[in-house]
This record gives C-alpha cells, structure tokens and sequence, in this order.
C-alpha cells in the first residue's frame, strides 16, 4: 500500500499529512507564531519550589507553567550532568572539559530529591511530555539526542541494541562498530533501523548528534540563566525520522527550503532514498491536491462517520476519552447480533485511525454495541489489537468488559490534536439568533430607501428566500413590492432564489447585474 508525506508550508506554519493508500491516518500542525515546547527539546532550568512529599520538584523552562520533575526522572546518571552544567565556563576547554568529567556512581532508588536539588539550582532537563491541560511539561534529567539509526547518550559507557534486532551476528558487529566509533563519556542505543547499515552511515549520523549536544556547551558557558540549549527535530524531520523505511512511496512539499532540508536529511539518514522526495509547484493548494483538507474537516468533529449509515460520537473529558459506537440509520438486515459485530469490527478500523490522527492519549473508553456471543467479542479484541500495532505510541488493550466497553490507554505525550470543523453560521452570526420576521418587510425598505438615496434612479433587482418572494409579491396591484415601486418611483424586480435563507437579501443594479449590497437582517 502507497505510504506519501504531504508536507504544506505556509506562512507561520507547516502541517504534515501522512497518507496510506490515499487515506489520511496521521495529520500534525506546527506553528511558528508561538513559542514551542516539544518533546526531546533539552533545556537549561532553574529549580523553583522542591516538593518532598512527592519526591519531585518544579523547574522554571521558560513556559507560563511550571514544570515537572520526580526524583526517579533525575537519571542514573545525574551527578555527572549536575558537575558539568555547574562547573562548565568559557575559560576552560570544552572538549577536554567534557572527556575529564567522572561517570558518576548510579543514584540511589530510594534516595530523596532534596538530596540533589535545591531552590535556584541551574539543572539540565529534556521534556518527555509536553504540556497537558492545567499540567506543565513532564522532564526527565537522563538527557538523550536521537538520530534515525542511533541514540546519543551523555556520561554514559554502554552500548545497549534493540531487542527487534534478531540477528546475533548483527548485533555483535554493531557493538563493535559503535564501540570503536565512540568518543569518551559517551554511550548509545542501536536502533532497530541500524540494522544492516554500513559504517560510514553510522559514523555520519554519531557525529551529527555528538555536534549537536557539544552545541549547547558554550551556551551553558556563558550563562545559567534559563534558555534552551537544543531542540528536537522539527516535527517535519522527527516525523521522517521515525517513520522512513522502504514502504515510502512519496514526499511532497510545496515549499523549496523545506524541500532542501527533507532531501538533505533523508540523503544522511538512508541514502539514495531522497529521489522519492518531490517539490510540488502547482498553483492549486497541495492539501486540496491530495484531498486532505476534505479528509481533515470530515475527520476531526465529534460525530465521524462510518460506512451504510454507522457512526462515532467522541467526546472529551479532563480525565479521558470516551467513543461512543452507534449503528445509525444503517439497514439492518439478518439477526442483531450478526449486525452488531460488522458494525463494531468496521469501527474499531476507524477507532484505531483516529486514536493516531489525533493523537488520543491517556484512557481512552469505547463503548461498543452489545454482543451476546463471547466467540464475537473475543473476535473483535483480536481485531483492535491488530490494528493498533501499527500504532507507535505504547499502549495497552483490555478485553471487553461484560457492558461492552472496551478501555485503552494509550501513551500521552502531547495534547490531543483538535481542530474546529465547525463554520459559523452566515444567518445568526453565530448568536443562534436572528432578527425578528415580522419586521422584515420594514427592514427591507430601510435597505431600498439607503440604496435610492445614494444612486437615485438606479433599476434595482432584489433577490431573496421564495418565501420571502412570496410575502413581498403577494397582490398583483397592493403587494408590498408595487407600493414600494409607487413610493420611491423606481424600477424594482423582486426575484427568488432557494439558496438563501428567509432573512437573506441581495440588491443589484438592473442594467450592470453589479452588487449595490448584500445583507443578513
């Protein structure tokens, strides 16, 4: 099945699509108008308040929310971090600096924050989840740089290897390359994607991530105020990264600097790959090309829907999320329990999509429709469990309970993406109020009378609701529009038009058809 990446590039703003098959199954926004804060960006804080009944402390990062840090996420090696960020100034050598420092002894399980942190302590962080609610960021002090094939781990002499790589040869050879390919302090974990990569590859992607922690030295040198010393990958590159194999069929973007930078950073991470990626010129918008803006607006409301009538409700909740499967008008046919597990086997396919495209995490509760057999209900666990392993968030499925609910959580480390399909109406304004009816006559008039006294003598055609139309055309000699013709002494032809609403009116000039004013009233 065709996997393409339609990136669209405008002003202030990128959004990512990635389709299988031509059906949108991830979509994400990144904005530029506002300060991000991403998972993987490595800052440096400043510790405001320790909070000894939850063995945790908050950090000032730079954002209106505090964030958040337990001991256990201050890393095992933490001591060495802590020496280096507080030690570290622009007289000294860095690289020698760095070599020099001692990877401290683990930190003790059961040992106590206050121990190691205090108010107004400079601290080294990397977000592990973004911003939620009323929540700050989650930190972690184990800092890490990922790259597509390796893992770049600081004050660290272990090599650890995916345990997806099956091959012991494999694994051997690679430990031995990135073993002879390390610089001092410094550990790594092979991925799974490194699996039969040359070591010229390898080496490439180790310096890229070692010159970029070495980039956030001097930063630190200068000052321990609070700042960023790194960032993640953008969404773009992060997305590429961790989703690049062989079953890429495309990328196109519509943005020529965007398009440098994916070709140069798909040519690094697995070269000769790069030719799938395509500058799309066109005049039409990328998204309206690919039929990705129809597919967002019928993707993100509350009611999404299914095949032969089916739908989803999905609501949200402080605590969680909660689907709601409903068979709808659908024509029912055969017993109510053979109708039952065809509609809930076609909505947990569109389920785990939209646990994906919008990046649900937390709980998530789904309330099937009830089914009698166990054989059915045993089916469709099987089934979500199957369609969530293409999910790369962790997660865990439980089994439907005895109410036909089925409860998934699902790795939180963002917002939950929404975006309004909704439009505001063009009647009320978006009030749910209109004017009152019975004054439409009048207002009308008020509108002829403002048109008449700027063009007078103009031939004006009115267009309005066939309702409308009726009520003002109603008598041939006493109907509203004759006795406005008579009080103004003007040319006015009254015409109806099914698409407007009752209140909606449409002034034009006779002899040129141009707009003398268009009004809700």
């Amino acid at each position: 099945m065709d996997k393409d990446l339609i990136i669209n590039v405008s002003k202030g703003a990128a959004e990512l699509a990635l389709t299988e098959g031509g059906r949108l199954i991830e979509y994400e926004k990144e904005s530029d108008t506002q300060t991000q804060f991403s998972v993987g960006d490595v800052f440096l804080g400043k510790v405001k308040k320790l909070l000894p009944s939850l063995n945790a402390a908050f950090v000032d990062i730079g954002d209106e929310k505090e964030a958040f840090i337990h001991y256990l996420d201050l890393g095992i090696n933490f001591r060495s971090f802590d020496f280096f960020v507080k030690q570290i100034n622009i007289s000294k050598n860095y690289t020698t600096f760095f070599e020099k420092v001692a990877i401290s002894d683990p930190l003790e399980k059961e040992g106590h924050i206050s121990d190691h942190l205090h108010v107004g302590q400079p601290v080294m962080v990397q977000i592990v989840k973004e911003p939620i609610s009323t929540k700050g960021s989650r930190l972690t002090g184990e800092i890490s740089i990922a790259g597509r094939n390796i893992v770049l781990m600081p004050f660290s002499n272990k090599v650890s290897i995916s345990q997806k790589i099956s091959s012991k040869e494999e694994k051997a050879r690679l430990s031995r390359l990135i073993y002879s390919i390390l610089p001092k302090n410094y550990g790594a974990i092979i991925r799974t994607a490194a699996e039969g990569k040359r070591a010229a590859v390898l080496d490439a992607e180790l310096k890229g991530l070692i010159r970029k922690w070495e980039s956030s030295w001097k930063k630190m040198a200068r000052s321990k105020d609070v700042q960023l010393l790194f960032r993640e990958n953008s969404r773009v590159t992060t997305l590429i990264r961790d989703l690049l194999n062989d079953d890429f069929t495309n990328i196109y973007v519509n943005d020529k600097a965007t398009f440098n930078e994916v070709c140069q950073y798909v040519a690094m991470i697995s070269p000769g790959q790069e030719k799938i990626v395509h500058l799309y010129d066109k005049p039409e918008n990328i998204f309206d090309a690919f039929d990705i803006t129809r597919q967002v607006k019928g993707s993100f409301g509350r009611v999404v829907s299914l095949k032969k009538g089916a739908y989803l409700v999905i609501d949200h909740t402080e605590a969680m999320h909660v689907i709601d499967v409903n068979s709808g008008t659908r024509i029912k046919t055969g017993e109510q329990e053979e109708n039952a597990i065809e509609v809930n086997m076609s909505a947990a396919e569109e389920i785990a999509r939209q646990l994906r495209l919008r990046d649900m995490g937390g709980i998530v509760i789904v309330d099937f429709i009830d089914m009698d057999d166990v054989e059915h209900r045993n089916q469709l666990f099987k089934r979500m469990t199957e369609l969530m392993e293409a999910d790369r968030a962790r997660h865990t499925i439980l089994p439907l309970t005895k109410f036909g609910l089925m409860q998934i959580t699902r790795q939180r480390v963002r917002p939950a993406t929404e975006i309004e399909t909704g439009e505001t109406c063009p009647v009320c304004k978006g009030t749910g109020k209109i004017g009152p009816t019975l004054l439409l006559d009048e207002t009308l008039e008020r509108h002829l009378s403002a048109i008449l006294e700027k063009k007078p003598g103009v031939g004006i055609r009115l267009v309005v609701n066939p309702v409308t139309h009726a009520y003002l055309t109603k008598g041939l000699w006493n109907s509203i529009a004759s006795r406005w013709k008579r009080k103004y002494k003007c040319s006015l032809k009254v015409e109806k038009d099914g698409n407007f609403a009752v209140n909606q009116s449409l002034w034009e000039d006779i002899k040129t058809s141009r707009p003398l004013g268009a009004f809700f009233d």
